[in-house]
């Protein structure tokens, strides 16, 4: 059975290895391995950062007690009650106190077993400056050198920003592992849709080399982006009864779509002309931008 190509939901059967994704995981991999107490791994909105998550819990559940906090913001509860229902640690107290000695005693009690315990943190950019302050504290249960409890944040750029404040100078410090995911360059998001289809199932070359140019012109490389156009670029194709998409119906998809975030990158990680002129037809698909698209993206040329 044939799978949807584009969606996007995160799957680790569609990740696509990237140099940069590559490095992430291997960075992420080297964490855990080398028992690096707080790990971070950082990227811009849909760049795969959760997915990468996905691949490294399914290659360390057995040795390792992983828990994971995607809700992050002060509304759904405190640290301590995040991360027992992580690990569905049943606590009923209000007491924080008692919710903290419940944690140490299943951190023990794992380490006894030979379990190292993990609490990744996704979105970890929403986590405000106490609750950060809590995370470092928590992990002083790491002493004599032993490392008990590690920690992995994921999160945007603005959790680099977050980190640098005076108030979490301690918190820095103790950053073993870290890591920048930045967006695909042109050859890359060629390469990604190419796997993401052969993944699914499908062996012909259904985008062009020009659809991939302007795919990589409004999307600056960002994997959940590329999704979204590929996707809609898919029904357009169906639609016209064509077995094969060129740049025009990637620029019909883009003019059609309002939402998703492909505008916002306007003049943003913008190829430069001779990039998109290498591509094939790519004379073509810069006089169609020129002439199809809103003043703004013109200027960027």
């Amino acid at each position: 059975m044939v799978k949807k190509p584009f969606s996007l939901i995160p799957d680790p059967e569609f990740l696509f290895l990237s140099a940069k994704h590559k490095k992430a995981l291997t960075t992420l991999q080297y964490g855990l391995m080398s028992q690096a107490g707080f790990t971070v791994i950082t990227g811009e909105i849909g760049s795969g950062k959760t997915t990468l998550i996905r691949s490294l819990l399914s290659n360390f559940m057995e040795e390792c007690e992983v828990g994971l906090i995607t809700n992050t913001h002060s509304s759904f509860g405190d640290l301590l009650t995040w991360i027992l229902g992580a690990y569905d640690i049943k606590n009923e107290t209000a007491n924080k106190a008692e919710r903290y000695k419940t944690f140490v005693e299943f951190i023990t009690q794992k380490n006894n077993e030979g379990k190292r315990v993990v609490l990744i943190v996704d979105e970890a950019q929403n986590m405000d400056i106490q609750t950060l302050e809590e995370l470092r504290l928590l992990s002083n249960i790491n002493v004599n050198q032993e490392i008990m409890l590690q920690l992995v944040l994921v999160g945007q750029p603005e959790l680099v920003d977050k980190l640098n404040r005076p108030e979490l100078v301690q918190f820095a410090q103790r950053i073993s592992v870290e890591y920048h995911l930045n967006p695909l360059s042109f050859e890359e998001t060629e390469s990604y849709i190419i796997y993401r289809l052969k993944v699914a199932g499908v062996d012909d070359p259904i985008f062009r080399k020009s659809a991939a140019a302007a795919i990589y012109y409004y999307t600056a490389g960002v994997p959940r982006l590329i999704n979204n156009i590929c996707d809609l670029a898919l029904v357009f194709a169906f639609a016209k009864d064509s077995k094969q998409i060129g740049w025009k119906i990637i620029i019909e998809v883009v003019n059609e779509k309002k939402t998703g975030g492909i505008k916002r990158f306007k003049g943003k990680h913008v190829p430069k002309p001779d990039l998109i002129q290498r591509a094939a037809e790519a004379e073509q698909l810069r006089r169609a931008i020129l002439e199809k698209t809103d003043v703004d993206i013109a200027k960027t040329l």
